[in-house]
């Protein structure tokens, strides 16, 4: 008889990949935009008018901080 594999299912990444955007007006310096897919923003909450703040941790990493974070929607916990 075959062993039963106690292996547990690796956790699925999801990926929202973008491009950043310049935006170059007449008489001013370039500037760079960054947008925020709408299913990532559903799925943490975030709202027009949240303050965000960026956290660099390495030339390969940004860490996204949300200033004044919004009470959760959900009155409790998940069933499993």
């Amino acid at each position: 008889m075959k062993a039963k594999s106690t292996r547990l299912p690796e956790k699925v990444k999801i990926t929202y990949p973008l491009k950043i955007q310049a935006i170059r007006s007449r008489g001013q310096q370039p500037r760079l935009y960054v947008s925020f897919p709408l299913a990532l923003a559903a799925a943490i909450g975030l709202e027009p008018g949240d303050e965000v703040q960026w956290e660099l941790l390495d030339r390969g990493e940004l860490h996204l901080v949300r200033l004044s974070p919004s009470a959760p929607l959900a009155k409790g916990r998940a069933q499993e």
